[in-house]
């Protein structure tokens, strides 16, 4: 899983499914840890136009096809199970080449397609947080070797 963690911050882009505008969720938090990185990140979401994140206010997308650039773009979920997979079919079918499943925003059915059918394909056991693979948690862990490698092959 450490390298599919790797290939998915090799990305240029990333967005987060499921992205909110209230800091009390797991969407707002997930969405402010790649501004906090300065990453290229896309909040989506059919709710809203845009979403503030202290002072940058992010324009929406809809859903995963609608991204500009969805062959460069690593995927956050965080979306109710019942969601989850239909975004999973949907980011798969826009060439999105990975995906990260955050702890509570998948059932198996969801889990086993996006190992099967995405380069990178995280979520589930492990990590180093007590509820499996965590951006949150096990983000700027598998940020710092993606750009190590990446680093290593420049040389």
């Amino acid at each position: 899983m450490e390298t599919a963690a790797k290939l998915f911050f090799s990305s240029p882009r990333f967005a987060v499914a499921g992205a909110s505008q209230d800091p009390h969720k797991f969407g707002y938090r997930v969405l402010a840890w790649y501004h906090a990185r300065s990453l290229n990140v896309q909040p989506v979401t059919p709710s809203r136009p845009s979403i503030k994140l202290f002072l940058t206010e992010y324009p929406t997308v809809s859903s995963p096809s609608a991204l500009p650039y969805p062959q460069e773009t690593s995927l956050s979920l965080v979306t109710p199970p019942p969601i989850t997979l239909n975004i999973l079919r949907e980011a798969k079918e826009a060439g999105i080449p990975a995906v990260w499943l955050q702890p509570g925003s998948f059932n198996d059915e969801a889990l086993r397609f996006a190992k099967q059918e995405f380069v990178a394909g995280i979520g589930g056991e492990g990590g180093m947080g007590s509820e499996g693979w965590c951006v949150l948690v096990d983000g700027d862990e598998a940020l710092r070797s993606a750009r190590d490698k990446e680093k290593n092959e420049r040389v």
